[in-house]
């Protein structure tokens, strides 16, 4: 049987691979708990850096699998509920993956799909690429990843793409903060290892925490507050080894050790 996730390493970077193809890399409860394992298996190796995800074939991923909802369907509510929380749990272990996130997107990207899109830290997707919150189509809304799909797009980008299902392209997605860039398809590779490049000439803890350091200063409007934590954050940087190295290499005009 083929395993529905590849899990891929190249030095410090690893690459999560969707490996549903011939269903459009759609979500499962197999699929689900897969990447949820990979994920939080990651977030606790120290040699791994940068984390790239990515689908096998034609797409991203066409969001939920159709025989899978069916079987949701006709499962109780109670079911549904553990079922949903379970994707809810998959999100949510990415949006806080304590590495950098790289999305790499072509082809279809629906449903739970664009919430992988969301919950990554950079997303650049191929011109080409069809984007869809098609929920609505089904008398469904996607609430699951709506917090992390109205992070990136905002509320009034939701509420128009919630409620039509109307699917839009990489540029728009790019125009609307679901991508952060949308390049030929043929340049997504190239583009996709620059920003690899980029991950791993910073500071591995400093780019691990950037995320971190967004969410909390949007998570509250307390201004002493923010003054407070982030003076905080940067003196522990500062005096950390990682920040001496920095900060050394930087004035002795040479790279940091991080760097190959």
């Amino acid at each position: 049987m083929t395993h529905p996730l590849l899990h891929l390493r190249e030095g410090p970077v690893a690459r999560l691979r969707l490996n549903r193809p011939e269903l459009h890399n759609a979500f499962d409860a197999t699929l689900i708990a897969a990447l949820t394992g990979a994920l939080s298996g990651l977030a606790d190796d120290d040699e791994v850096r940068v984390v790239v995800l990515e689908g096998e074939g034609a797409s991203f991923s066409a969001g939920a699998d159709l025989n899978w909802m069916r079987g949701m369907a006709a499962a109780s509510e109670q079911e549904n509920r553990d079922d949903a929380l379970a994707l809810a749990r998959l999100m949510r272990t990415l949006d806080e993956l304590p590495k950098p996130t790289i999305a790499r997107v072509h082809g279809a990207a629906f449903g739970g799909g664009v919430g992988l899109v969301a919950c990554c830290d950079i997303a650049i997707g191929a011109r080409g690429a069809k984007f869809g919150l098609t929920e609505s189509k089904l008398g469904l809304l996607p609430a699951v990843i709506s917090p992390y799909v109205i992070d990136a797009i905002g509320a009034r980008q939701a509420r128009r793409w919630f409620a039509t299902a109307e699917m839009f392209d990489a540029d728009e997605a790019a125009r609307v903060g679901l991508l952060h860039q949308a390049v030929d398809a043929d340049a997504l590779d190239a583009a996709i290892q620059r920003q690899v490049d980029l991950l791993l000439k910073a500071g591995p803890v400093a780019a691990a925490h950037a995320k971190s350091l967004v969410r909390d200063v949007a998570a509250h409007g307390d201004r002493d507050r923010h003054d407070r934590d982030n003076a905080a954050l940067i003196a522990r940087l500062r005096v950390s080894a990682e920040g001496q190295e920095g900060l050394s290499a930087f004035l002795e005009k040479r790279k940091p050790e991080w760097i190959d």
